[in-house]
């Protein structure tokens, strides 16, 4: 019998290969879950292998969300992502099952706690016509000095030689009669859910490395290649679009367009997941109120974390 009092959406993230589907599908086990992915790969349909996707054994096992949802071709938004995601965890706790969010893109989670500040479309003459200044200081001080006039709050946090900002804000007010500071207040709506964060973690970057490694490998005898060929000889996707500038996809686009070599390939792609591995390891580490559990060893972090949860959530387990 489970008795949960208030609404609780449980996080389990982690750096890549570091088992998270897995572990929340052994979660299934001991309570009723659904699993909604926080990955901006496996919103992709026909991208599967790459992304290490969950089977279609392991989608059926759960109940899963946010997977297979865009065309490669389709452009999804941080904005479209947390609609999405308030959505089917509306959905999960309206049918009594407890909201899962399984994955490493952790600007997602960032996004979830603590705001997405919209802005819009670049106006592209604008921009280009800004740019011709960023080399001559005396210009870029007079646009720096302009945007404190209109937006002293954002001047504060630009730097006075940050170029890149200082003309993206002027863009913004130029395009809009808006400042980014007005756009940066509308969405300061912090998570409306009680939040109990779990990561999954590896002893040591080593053996992060070793499973990259293998993984990758393993995605090729699976058939990554011709998975990759299957969207390259579609047409209508490029190497600028945000899945095919996916780890793996875009150094095997790049194979297929004869740019690299398919040992360099390989050696790309590896080293691409191992910097992503670091990136998401330094998220991770400012992370606040998180527990951490050690995949070597999941029957004892699926213990611990049961212990957590029945002590958060009021649980007769």
């Amino acid at each position: 019998m489970i008795c949960i009092q208030k609404p609780i959406v449980i996080f389990l993230m982690g750096p890549t290969t570091s088992g998270k589907t897995d572990f929340a599908i052994l979660l299934n086990n001991y309570l009723p879950i659904n699993i909604i992915s926080v990955d901006s790969g496996l919103i992709y349909k026909y991208m599967n292998i790459g992304t290490a996707k969950p089977s279609v054994e392991q989608l059926k096992m759960v109940p899963h969300y946010l997977v297979n949802i865009v065309d490669p071709v389709e452009i999804y938004s941080i904005f479209r992502f947390k609609k999405d995601v308030l959505q089917a965890i509306k959905d999960s706790i309206n049918s009594h099952r407890i909201p899962v969010l399984v994955g490493g893109t952790m600007l997602y989670y960032h996004v979830l706690l603590h705001g997405w500040h919209p802005t819009p479309p670049k106006n592209i003459y604008f921009q280009n016509k800004m740019l011709s200044c960023i080399h001559k200081p005396e210009k870029l001080k007079y646009l720096y000095t302009y945007l404190k006039k209109i937006d002293p709050l954002s001047a504060k946090l630009i730097h006075k030689n940050d170029s890149r900002r200082i003309i993206r804000a002027l863009n913004i007010y130029f395009s809009t009669g808006l400042t980014t500071s007005f756009f940066k207040k509308q969405d300061g709506v912090r998570f409306p859910y009680k939040v109990i964060q779990f990561s999954m973690v590896v002893s040591n970057r080593f053996i992060a490395h070793e499973r990259i490694k293998t993984r990758f490998f393993h995605m090729l005898e699976l058939g990554f290649q011709k998975e990759v060929e299957e969207l390259f000889n579609r047409g209508d996707l490029n190497a600028n679009l945000p899945s095919i500038r996916c780890v793996g996809y875009r150094q095997m686009w790049s194979y297929l367009n004869n740019e690299i070599s398919y040992q360099d390939m390989q050696k790309k792609s590896i080293y691409a997941t191992c910097q992503l591995y670091k990136k998401q390891i330094t998220w991770l580490k400012k992370w606040k109120n998180i527990y951490f559990l050690n995949i070597e060893n999941k029957q004892l972090s699926l213990d611990m974390m049961l212990i957590i949860l029945k002590k958060n959530m009021n649980l007769n387990l």
